[in-house]
């Protein structure tokens, strides 16, 4: 079957990118045909037509190419690749068949098209070396932020959580690798990830012979071979310049405070657990910023809160001057709104996508630079003066944008009109005389009228001939002889002169010209503001941390935040704590605040008892978000607050099944406990809500019982154990460091009251009947839990209203402890242990047996029912 060019050139541009879809550059449209055309049809909604009717249609769908960024979103959040095939030469100008080539590829971590971006988030694209010390490397395009570390196995899947990437590359022998819900996994050849590879795309990138100068030392080479990989990839997708990519950082464990996505997911920290949005989550509270920048660092300091005490004083040390000198968080924040996303606009000039929009809003950025750098200056905070020195006001580059760019430019550059007059004395001439061209021609026609004595004589203009004097026969003997004839049409000649034909090319070609050269100002700012990306981007870096510790006093103002003392020893000392989210989302001073005490002296595990919906999952969690509050630098809603630095915060609070893993909820929530007993160490926080309610009972407190002494015993780290177990209160009889605390509930009229109040003391009723009634389950079953409940308590409970079975037995440390609960006593066990089984005939032993059997049953049958 002969194969048309056009589909020709189409087969080669799609042989070289197999894995996507290609969108065809034809006239005003994006064509895809074939499989591809099949699946855009299904994922786009688009029609499916055909090419080529016959014997063997080509399958095609397409869409107008100004859609193009609106498809593009549905491709990639469908987890696709697109391929643009773009036409690279006019049309007009085309001999034959147009050029087009691959002009760029498009997946989920190669986006840089702000329509598709969120500007709050980065958008991280990952690379892995799986080994027993993995490489990772994260870039993001958008920006150019480029980060590399080689991460013990084990804790691969935290980093990753900690990132948050939407891509992540592997090679094809990797194996299995960690994912993250959302995240696409993208395999590429092994020899793409193998170190000569990757040290010549590297060396080639940064134009260097070393990256020891970067801060990379041998034990890197896997986290090296990671951000090769990487390099390689956004070359052959983007096939344009990465120079906004200008170094590449290695980034140190221990430097942050470990988290792990399990205890991301349930503290909410960017997203809620059960809807998965970033409203009610606590990036939505402290995220105050004015700027995306701002917004992307904010979430940025949530994910890796600072070990470091020198470090979070420094910030908060900023938040503090910011919140009580006057007005200047708020004169700061006024100018920030004025400033534009100088990351993203740098990262579209230096690879050639930036639009005259682009350079005017880097303009309007720029004029706002004296006024931010003004509020800084002299100021008692250390991080506070640094970022005023980083600030580059870049008045060349300012002063050119200005005299070149009208206030209000256009997102096409060869469409014009975005220069000012007066910056270019050759596009002010064009422009008029392509403004010009009607009066001149008027002028032209009255003049020749005199001349020739023809008061009918006309200009007019054709597509054949363009410009044309037309004179009627009756005036043909007047015809000047330098006239010369072009056309006879009914009752007229037409003629044209060197004079007019000059004139014509003027005219014609003058707004074609103008707009040439629009465009080739347009790429000597570009290219301007390109030279000066080092200098930008160092005065954007500056820029979003002055928003973000704005925000955050601004912040502590309206919310009443109290600066943190940050310690080394691992104690927490919180009064009159309140949770983050909910003081935020609730009427103001509804909200009951709560103290929390952990040190060596009052005892480090807090075991809180009460019933549902009163409280303990809301202390637990505020303490933890506090701890990480203060710890990213943050003030935090408290009167007080003294926190020991955490090397790692753990939480387990709530589960849910992971069918697609094989996994229930009981195994998700021992898995959870497995790791944070595996891993935690005396400096970490561990926040527990209702270990062991996913099995049995006896398993269940059995469990939690274990978990809590080996907490105490073995790790000794900071705990808040939330329980319905009230068994386990009795475990501060025996171990020294264990607060029992409860939630306050008054009972009132057969009602009951919680108070939200934590109090000394353990609870004695869970009051889960009582919930149980608030959610509206019938009568009949709650009179009936009632007498079932009344029975279990009488059996299991002694005089002082504590469980029978749990004592905890005395255990020398090495013996051997058989079983966590004694049995109660019964007189069969006597008659059993004492039975002379030596002097015992088979007949008597058989009735002995019937005899016990018989026991057995009567014990039964006499229980009440």
């Amino acid at each position: 079957m002969t194969v048309s060019p056009m589909m020709q050139q189409y087969q080669e541009a799609k042989a070289a990118c197999p894995d996507a879809l290609l969108l065809f550059r034809m006239g005003d449209f994006y064509e895809l045909f074939h499989d591809d055309a099949k699946t855009a049809s299904r994922v786009l909604g688009l029609a499916l037509t055909s090419r080529d009717k016959g014997e063997n249609p080509v399958p095609m769908a397409g869409f107008p190419h100004h859609q193009l960024e609106s498809y593009l979103g549905k491709l990639i959040a469908a987890g696709l690749r697109a391929a643009i095939c773009d036409q690279v030469e006019d049309a007009r100008q085309a001999k034959g068949l147009v050029r087009r080539e691959l002009t760029r590829i498009v997946t989920r971590g190669t986006v840089t098209d702000d329509a598709l971006l969120d500007p709050r988030e980065s958008n991280y694209l990952a690379g892995i070396v799986p080994g027993e010390i993995a490489g990772l490397a994260w870039v993001d395009l958008s920006t150019g932020r480029f980060l590399a570390a080689a991460v013990p196995s084990e804790q691969l899947a935290e980093e990753l959580a900690r990132i948050g990437p939407v891509e992540c590359l592997a090679g094809d022998d990797a194996g299995e690798i960690p994912t993250l819900p959302g995240m696409l996994i993208t395999r590429r050849p092994a020899w793409a990830f193998s170190h000569r590879n990757a040290l010549d795309v590297l060396h080639k990138h940064f134009g260097t012979q070393s990256l020891e100068g970067f801060g990379f030392v041998a034990e890197d080479a896997a986290a090296i071979r990671a951000a090769g990989a990487l390099v390689e990839y956004l070359a052959e997708t983007q096939k344009t310049s990465l120079g906004h990519i200008d170094r590449l950082v290695p980034y140190r464990l221990g430097t942050s405070l470990a988290i792990d996505e399990a205890s991301r997911r349930s503290l909410e920290l960017c997203r809620t657990l059960r809807e998965g949005r970033r409203e009610g989550s606590l990036l939505a509270v402290l995220d105050r910023t004015a700027t995306a920048m701002g917004s992307r660092l904010m979430a940025e300091w949530l994910a890796n809160p600072l070990t470091d005490r020198a470090s979070i004083d420094a910030r908060l040390d900023a938040v503090g001057e910011l919140l009580t000198g006057a007005n200047l968080a708020a004169e700061l924040r006024e100018q920030l709104k004025r400033v534009h996303d100088v990351e993203r606009l740098l990262a579209r000039v230096t690879t050639g996508r930036a639009t005259p929009r682009d350079l005017s809003c880097l303009a309007r950025t720029l004029r706002v630079l004296p006024a931010v750098k003004a509020r800084l200056t002299a100021r008692a905070s250390v991080l506070l003066n640094r970022l005023e020195t980083e600030i580059d006001l870049c008045p060349d580059l300012r002063a050119r944008l200005d005299a070149a760019l009208e206030d209000e430019c256009p997102l096409v550059s060869r469409e014009g009109g975005f220069i000012r007059a007066g910056h270019s004395s050759e596009l002010d001439g064009l422009r008029e005389l392509a403004s010009g061209g009607k009066q001149w021609i008027a002028r032209y026609q009255a003049e020749e009228a005199t001349r020739t004595g023809i008061s009918s004589l006309k200009v007019g203009f054709n597509n054949v001939f363009g410009y044309y004097l037309e004179i009627t026969h009756a005036h043909r003997d007047k015809v000047p002889p330098h006239y010369i004839r072009k056309q006879t049409v009914k009752n007229a000649e037409r003629y044209i002169t060197p004079e007019l034909k000059d004139y014509e090319e003027k005219v014609l070609s003058a707004d074609d010209k103008a707009k040439t050269l629009e465009h080739e100002l347009f790429l000597e700012l570009r290219d301007a503001v390109a030279a000066a990306a080092r200098r930008l981007r160092s005065t954007a870096e500056a820029l979003a941390q002055i928003d973000v510790l704005a925000g955050l006093a601004e912040l502590a103002r309206e919310r009443g935040y109290c600066r943190p003392q940050i310690v080394d020893e691992p104690v927490l000392n919180i009064v009159a704590g309140r949770h983050p989210v909910l003081d935020a989302m609730l009427t103001s001073g509804s909200f009951v605040p709560n103290d929390c005490t952990a040190d060596g002296e009052l005892g480090n595990i807090l075991l809180i008892t009460g019933p549902n919906m009163a409280g303990k999952s809301t202390y637990i969690r505020q303490t933890a978000l506090i701890t990480l509050m203060a710890q990213l630098g943050s003030f935090v809603p408290a009167t007080e607050a003294t926190i020991g630095i955490a090397d790692r915060i753990f939480a387990r609070v709530g589960a849910s099944d992971e069918l697609s893993r094989g996994q229930s909820t009981f195994m998700v929530e021992m898995t959870e406990t497995a790791r944070i007993l595996n891993t935690a160490t005396p400096a970490s926080l561990v926040i527990l809500d209702e270990i062991g309610r996913g099995t049995s009972t006896y398993d269940g407190v059995s469990l939690a019982w274990s978990v809590v002494e080996f907490l105490h015993d073995e790790i000794g780290c900071r705990t808040l154990f939330a329980t319905h177990y009230h068994e386990l209160t009795e475990l501060s009889q025996s171990l020294s460091r264990i607060q029992n605390l409860n939630v306050a509930v008054r009972e009132w009229q057969d009602d009951v009251v919680f108070l939200h109040k934590i109090v000394a003391g353990a609870a004695d009723k869970s009051y889960g009947i009582h919930v149980a009634r608030l959610a509206g389950i019938p009568r009949e079953v709650l009179e009936r839990a009632r007498q079932i409940l009344a029975r279990l308590e009488a059996d299991h409970l002694d005089e002082g209203g504590r469980a029978t079975w749990a004592r905890r037995p005395q255990v020398q440390k090495g013996q051997l402890q058989l079983t966590l609960f004694e049995p109660p006593p019964h007189p069969l066990l006597d008659e059993i242990r004492t039975a002379d089984l030596d002097n015992l005939t088979p007949v008597n032993a058989l009735n002995l047996l019937q005899q016990w059997q018989q026991t057995l049953a009567n014990t039964i049958a006499a229980k009440p029912r």
